[in-house]
C-alpha cells in the first residue's frame, strides 16, 4: 500500500499493567519512544482519523477500509508494509498470525506471552485489516518475519556443555506483543537494534544504490563507513569529542554530550544525555535526561525514565 491511503485506525485497549513498571504495555517507552507513539508514527502514512476504544467497546460501524489493533503491540514499518500490501492485494479482511515454527516467534514472542489466540500451527494477534469496515470472520494472513541467527556472544567449554555461539532470532520484519517485561528487552534490543543492524546490512549487500550512496558519503566525510553521516545520526546542539568512536547504525538525540574516550556502537541515545569520558556503550538504548558516569559501560542494556 503506498503512504497517503485512507484508512480508519481503530486502537483497542490492553489495559493490563505490566509488572515491574505497574503501567499499561502502550505508556512503556521501547526504543526510547511510548510504545503508542511508536504505533502512531509508523501508521502515520496509512491513515485518515483514528478512534480509540474504551474496554469492552464494540467495533464501530462503517464500511470504509480499516486497521485494527491492540495498543501492546510493537511492530515495524518493515511488517506494517509487508502486511498491509499483501491485505489488499487479496481484498478480503485479514488478521496477523504468527506460525508456531517461525523462529523468531518461537524463541523470542511466545516466552510469557499471553495476548496470542492459539489455532492449530499458528497463533493470532490482535491485528487486524478490514477492506469494507468490520466483519465476523477474517482469514490468516501470514508474514514471513525473515528471521536470522545472529550470534552475540562465545561460550568457553568449562562454562557449558557444548562449545558455541549463544544466538537470537532477529527478523527483518518486528511485530511482538508487549505482555512481560522481557519483551520491552526483546523489542529494544533483538528487534530493535539487532534488526536495525540485520536490515541495514541487508540494505548494503542487496541495494546498489543504498551501497554507493552510504559509501559516497564516508568517502566525502572522509571517515570510515560506519562512523559516517549515513549510518550515525546526530541531532541538534550535541557536543561530542574529537576522540570519541561512534559506529552505526546509531541514533543521538538532541543536547548530547559525548566525553574524551568514549566508544558507542549501535546504541540509541536519547534527548540532554551526557556520556561521561571513556564510557563504553554497545546495543544498548539511553533514554531522555540519562547521566552516564565516567567509565559506565552498557552492554545490550535499557536505561530509561519510568
Amino acid at each position: 500500500m503506498k503512504a497517503g491511503g485512507a484508512m480508519f485506525k481503530i486502537i483497542l485497549p490492553a489495559p493490563a499493567l505490566i509488572a515491574p513498571f505497574n503501567e499499561p504495555a502502550r505508556d512503556l517507552r521501547i526504543l526510547n519512544k511510548p510504545l503508542w507513539l511508536n504505533q502512531r508514527d509508523i501508521l502515520a502514512p496509512y491513515i485518515t482519523h483514528e478512534q480509540e476504544l474504551p474496554a469492552g467497546a464494540r467495533l464501530p460501524q462503517t464500511h470504509e477500509a480499516c486497521l485494527v489493533y491492540r495498543d501492546n503491540l510493537f511492530f515495524d514499518r518493515g511488517y506494517i508494509e509487508a502486511f498491509l500490501a499483501e491485505a489488499q492485494k487479496r481484498r478480503w479482511a485479514s488478521r496477523a498470525p504468527f506460525s508456531a515454527n517461525d523462529p523468531a516467534f518461537r524463541e523470542h514472542n511466545f516466552p510469557l506471552s499471553v495476548s496470542y489466540t492459539a489455532a492449530g500451527d499458528t497463533y493470532l494477534a490482535d491485528l487486524w485489516y478490514y477492506p469494507n469496515g468490520p466483519e465476523a470472520d477474517a482469514e490468516q494472513l501470514v508474514i514471513d518475519l525473515q528471521a536470522r541467527e545472529i550470534g552475540y556472544y562465545h561460550i568457553p567449554t568449562y562454562m557449558a556443555h557444548e562449545q558455541g555461539d549463544l544466538v537470537y532470532q532477529v527478523p527483518l520484519r518486528s511485530l511482538i506483543s508487549i505482555d512481560a517485561w522481557v519483551h520491552v528487552f526483546i523489542a529494544d534490543t533483538v528487534f530493535g537494534l539487532f534488526g536495525r543492524g540485520a536490515r541495514f546490512e541487508d540494505c548494503l549487500n542487496k541495494d546498489l544504490a543504498f551501497k554507493l550512496h552510504t559509501l559516497w558519503r564516508a568517502l566525502y566525510e572522509g571517515r570510515q563507513l560506519l562512523e559516517s553521516s549515513g549510518v550515525v545520526q546526530v541531532g541538534r546542539n550535541c557536543v561530542i569529542d574529537p576522540s570519541a568512536i561512534i559506529h552505526g547504525p546509531t541514533t543521538i538525540g538532541d543536547n548530547v554530550t559525548v566525553g574524551a574516550g568514549a566508544v558507542i556502537e549501535n546504541c540509541i541515545v536519547g534527548d540532554n544525555v551526557n556520556v561521561s569520558q571513556g564510557c563504553q556503550l554497545m546495543f544498548s538504548v539511553v533514554g531522555d535526561c540519562t547521566f552516564l558516569p565516567f567509565r559506565a559501560a552498557l552492554f545490550m542494556t535499557t536505561v530509561s525514565r519510568r
